[in-house]
């Protein structure tokens, strides 16, 4: 079962500190392509927008965990196996909320999962996969762009990107 916000370190950090201090999120992300090359994208409960499944880590995770739970929470599909190719560190980010967080995020490209999609869980509101030319473009997060290029520098380098 997932946690609340107010459950999560996260939101207990928030919590402890107010509004407005900026303080370090530290999660994963993961790239989902299926077998025809289409993305896994999620439409958040919060905002509506489509990404990428990603979120915080909790304590005690590795960000291999982190990664996994996240997916699952939001998709209903367990990766079984995945790769790290970026890692970021350098990103201040403000949300809707007004909180602000320095980014510690880690994303991984998923080469195989089990589970069936779920296209409603209690953080997102649909589910589906779409080819890259056709990326609902209206409402999609900023990551996403990033997240393409960075896994496509990486195919081409071998080398984990660092940002």
């Amino acid at each position: 079962m997932a946690l609340t916000w107010d459950e999560s370190y996260l939101g207990r950090v928030r919590a402890s500190v107010g509004d407005t201090d900026t303080i370090f999120f530290v999660g994963a992300r993961t790239v989902v392509l299926d077998e025809q090359g289409r993305l896994l994208l999620i439409q958040r409960s919060d905002n509506h927008r489509w990404a990428i499944p990603a979120g915080a880590m909790e304590l005690g995770e590795s960000m291999v965990d982190c990664a996994v739970r996240e997916l699952w929470e939001e998709t209903g599909l367990r990766a079984t196996s995945l790769t790290p190719y970026a890692f970021y560190t350098a990103y201040t980010y403000t949300n809707e909320y007004r909180h602000t967080y320095q980014q510690v995020l880690m994303s991984f490209v998923v080469h195989s999962w089990e589970g069936e999609l779920l296209r409603q869980t209690d953080e997102s509101v649909d589910a589906g996969f779409f080819p890259l030319d056709a990326l609902p473009g209206d409402q999609k997060s900023f990551i996403v762009d990033e997240a393409l290029a960075d896994l496509a520098t990486f195919r081409e380098t071998g080398v984990l990107v660092m940002k």
